[in-house]
């Protein structure tokens, strides 16, 4: 398993998938789980500030996620939302329920549930997949950059000024702090002056050099969030690729 870390527009995702591409492996967005579920309260009209009634309705919604590369679409109770998750409206909001802690157990629970069933291995981005949701995983990266060239990149990709991106931005950093911690044994890797193609190579070849440890055996457990049973996976499902 390779987990990659690190904070918003760092370029991680791109990586990530270009990174599972090259070693064949399943990818893992959980990012994506935390925008379709802050989504959800949104399309419920649910404020997002109200701490209690997050927790108390976070396990409502079904959430699929695909683990293919090529296609790492997002549904939430069936229906498709893989682009609504990523507007500017949810990226405001996310952080406020990322930090809920009932949201982080219910999440993180289904996390270690895809990551478990995926097969050969998987490539896992986020921002606490080597301190709390794989602190097994065999080869942790902490991919970042400096926040001028964080802000370009996310406002190449969303069509915004970078000085506002680069507002909200900091932002979201403040908020996922907590969240964000590089584990101790990462591998920091700097993408401010590389290119995302350099950036591939870089844990690829990392990755490769792990050999065949890098993998995660079939049915292997693991660790489990203090206090809470593996049982308590809620409603996850895990999605092969488009044709399975």
């Amino acid at each position: 398993m390779v987990a990659v870390d690190g904070p918003s527009g760092s370029g991680k995702s791109s990586a990530s998938k270009g990174v599972a591409r090259e070693l064949g492996l399943r990818y893992l967005d959980t990012g994506a789980m935390y925008r379709a579920l802050t989504w959800w309260f949104m399309t419920e009209r649910v404020d997002t500030t109200d701490t209690a009634l997050i927790a108390a309705r976070a396990a409502e919604p079904s959430i699929e996620v695909s683990t293919d590369p090529d296609d790492p679409w997002t549904r939430v109770n069936g229906s498709d939302v893989t682009r609504e998750i990523r507007t500017q409206e949810v990226s405001a909001q996310v952080s406020v329920v990322a930090r809920v802690p009932e949201v982080r157990a219910h999440l993180i629970a289904g996390q270690r549930a895809i990551i478990a069933a995926a097969d050969p291995g998987v490539v896992a981005e986020g921002r606490d997949i080597g301190t709390v949701v794989a602190p097994a995983a065999q080869l942790k990266v902490f991919l970042t950059a400096d926040p001028g060239a964080r802000a370009r990149r996310r406002a190449a990709e969303l069509s915004t000024d970078a000085g506002e991106t680069e507002a909200a931005q900091a932002r979201r950093d403040r908020l996922d702090a907590a969240q964000s911690e590089k584990a101790a044994d990462a591998v920091l890797l700097d993408a401010t002056d590389l290119t995302l193609g350099e950036v591939i190579d870089k844990i690829t070849g990392l990755a490769r050099e792990r050999g065949e440890g890098l993998f995660l055996p079939a049915g292997a457990e693991l660790v489990g969030l203090p206090g809470q049973g593996q049982e308590d996976k809620g409603p996850w499902a895990w999605a092969g690729d488009k044709s399975s």
